[in-house]
């Protein structure tokens, strides 16, 4: 391995390790054997009864449903869910301690991913979409990867990696085979895989770590806790590179539910329960804005960074390229989009209930928004002009989660009614 000095050189010039380097290994932790947690289970059966879906519904009800998909095979409400970022793929994880892995053109399940004993609260693709990750409020990470390259037909179990006491969230770095979780305990984890060693546990949170990923030039993460403490952390080091808290007078986040950062790397848009939302310089450290458009009453739950492109993206437009459009989204029900050169609201889009997942389509499309909101509804907006797409119905009750397709031709959500569906987005 490389001495640590000419590994930290290249970290910081971008050169050919300008991620983590896999083999790096930066402390070694023992197995405590977590306990699992048992809250929940039943809630989504409830839930579909009181919805008129399941046993005993009345089948006279009809749902409109322009889905091109189904996959209905989880018991109970569905948490979590990601696309192949190649294949025709989706993965879903649910109150039923299962996930599934499954072709979304078809609704075929290709693989159950078992071994959980509480629910499945999220999963995630690798970069590459070799290996998948799940994560639940049993405290385990397990991970599967696929066999042979003739196919992505067939997977098999990796390992089971545990450290976190609830986990919260999963990312994987956006160039190497490296996982980062944000756990219910206030701790960050960080494995190498498919060693599954620990390279890292941040400690540093007051409360548990909501929301977090890894910056898209793959040389930080960041990370936000229910307490209102945002971390900026090099992914080498145990100690931030900066912290905010609820404390600073301009930062003032009650209790941060959502993050997101530019394309650039540069900016992080930080929301929080209480409609909160702030713009952090992550070069400087320090607030350089607050956006004011969501109420007090209500959480910013989602954050994206959209690009506004072509004529219709008018003279207000005069930083997209550089990533300065961002939409929020809040359990009021409104998606803000926002200039970030002027810090100033362009357009606001409405849902009836509140706003769950906001996700961009990739170039050339990146102009357009998808959004998923517990009013049972998945949206796609045109961000330029702030006018409605396509609505997407199928789903019975709320719509817990989103991801898209690799090309952004279609949308996968999950339901708390207990099925996934696949909506094109235009």
């Amino acid at each position: 391995m490389a001495s640590e000095e000419v590994h930290d050189e290249n970290f910081e010039q971008g050169e050919e390790e300008d991620f983590l380097d896999p083999n790096d290994v930066y402390i070694e932790v023992a197995d405590d054997g977590d306990l699992p947690m048992d809250e929940g289970e039943g809630e989504g059966e409830e839930m579909m009864m009181e919805m008129g879906a399941g046993p005993g519904a009345d089948d006279e009800v009809v749902w409109e449903d322009n889905s091109m998909q189904h996959f209905p095979t989880h018991n109970g409400s569905v948490f979590a869910i990601a696309a192949h970022p190649s294949a025709t793929l989706a993965a879903s994880g649910g109150e039923d301690d299962l996930g599934y892995i499954w072709d979304y053109t078809t609704g075929d399940e290709v693989v159950k991913l078992t071994g959980h004993t509480d629910s499945v609260t999220c999963v995630a693709f690798s970069a590459d979409g070799e290996m998948i990750a799940t994560g639940g409020m049993d405290g385990k990470v397990r991970i599967w990867r696929r066999v042979g390259k003739e196919s992505w037909q067939t997977w098999e179990f990796l390992t089971e990696l545990q450290g976190p006491d609830e986990v919260m969230w999963l990312r994987w770095h956006p160039k190497g085979s490296v996982l980062l979780a944000g756990s219910n305990d206030t701790t960050v984890w960080l494995w190498q895989l498919p060693s599954g060693n620990t390279m890292q546990v941040f400690a540093g949170h007051t409360g548990p770590v909501q929301c977090g990923d890894f910056t898209p030039d793959g040389k930080r993460i960041l990370t936000a806790d229910a307490e209102g403490t945002l971390i900026f952390w090099d992914p080498r080091s145990p100690a931030p590179v900066f912290k905010l808290t609820a404390e600073d007078a301009r930062f003032n986040v009650e209790g941060i539910t959502s993050v997101g950062v530019n394309p650039a790397s540069t900016l992080a848009i930080v929301g929080g329960s209480t409609g909160t939302v702030r713009v952090v310089s992550l070069s400087k450290g320090e607030v350089v804005g607050a956006l004011g458009g969501h109420g007090e009453a209500d959480s910013v739950e989602a954050v994206a960074f959209v690009e506004l492109t072509g004529a219709a993206a008018g003279s207000a437009a005069a930083a997209p390229s550089s990533g300065g459009i961002v939409a929020t989204g809040g359990t009021d029900g409104k998606v803000c989009i926002w200039d970030l050169s002027t810090m100033r609201l362009r357009a606001t889009l409405q849902h009836e209930d509140a706003v769950t997942t906001l996700l961009r389509l990739p170039a050339p499309k990146s102009h357009l928004l998808v959004s998923a909101s517990t009013d049972k509804t998945l949206r796609t907006w045109d961000a330029r002009t702030g006018t409605l797409v396509r609505e997407n119905k199928g789903h019975q009750g709320p719509v817990l989660g989103a991801a898209l397709s690799a090309d952004g031709s279609a949308v996968v959500s999950a339901g708390d009614d207990g099925v996934c569906l696949v909506f094109p987005t235009e």
